[in-house]
């Protein structure tokens, strides 16, 4: 039942709005992809203006609870991946309260990789171990991360990942790895067709791609990401001081 909010506290009525929408949400009345009621149902409901529900709607749409469907209505949306520190995929997971969820598509020791053996400050002809993953949220594929680290320095890594577990504790468990931070470089790409595929996008839809290279705390590179995010998934949050 939902008590009316078009009076009360002091709280602003389309924040009160969004408070018992957040509230459906999280105790799981309302699941990704369940419709929100409309704007006219919610100003009946909470006794409030139009203009009001449809100030609280376009709130929650801009911080990625809700999404507006044209002609179709309002609905919950996937939670949307902020990163703003150096953090595993289960830790993000973990502080929004959400189960982590990966499929492995590739993992073994590969050669032939200059490039990206020399983003690790090792020889061209390095063996690399690469781990491929596609990642999931409100069990929907949002991006697909490949990893890339030294063979040599961290041997039989692609029989301990075959758990499919969070290669940062697998890292700084087994191989007492110390992560300290990462250089980044954003860019767009497009879905190309083993991309689309794995990610449930369009072929040539638009798609960020995170490059980065993970640091120890003595500043020698450890592993290479390149992750490739739908983009209406993930939101890269920066804080800048000066």
């Amino acid at each position: 039942m939902v008590i009316p909010t078009g009076r009360g506290n002091g709280t602003p009525a389309y924040q009160r709005i969004q408070a018992v929408i957040r509230e459906q949400i999280d105790s799981g009345q309302l699941k990704v992809g369940d419709p929100v009621s409309s704007e006219r149902e919610l100003a009946r409901v909470h006794q409030v203006s139009l203009m009001t529900a449809r100030h609280a709607l376009a709130g929650l749409e801009q911080d990625g609870v809700v999404e507006r469907r044209v002609g179709a209505g309002t609905f919950v949306a996937p939670p949307r991946i902020h990163s703003n520190k150096l953090m595993s995929y289960t830790e993000q997971m973990a502080s929004r309260g959400l189960a982590p969820s990966s499929r492995v598509v590739f993992c073994k020791v590969v050669e032939a990789e200059s490039e990206i053996a020399a983003r690790l400050r090792l020889p061209e002809s390095s063996q690399l171990t690469k781990i491929e993953r596609v990642r999931h949220t409100a069990e929907e594929p949002f991006a697909l991360e490949a990893c890339y680290l030294s063979a040599d320095e961290f041997p039989r890594l692609a029989d301990a990942m075959s758990k499919n577990d969070s290669l940062f504790r697998t890292l700084e468990h087994d191989y007492r790895a110390e992560l300290a931070y990462a250089d980044e470089e954003v860019d767009a790409t497009a879905a190309n067709d083993r991309t689309a595929e794995l990610l449930g996008a369009l072929h040539g839809s638009p798609l960020l791609r995170i490059r980065q290279v993970i640091f120890s705390t003595s500043n020698k590179p450890v592993v290479y990401v390149v992750g490739i995010y739908r983009s209406e998934r993930h939101s890269l949050f920066i804080r800048r001081f000066r």
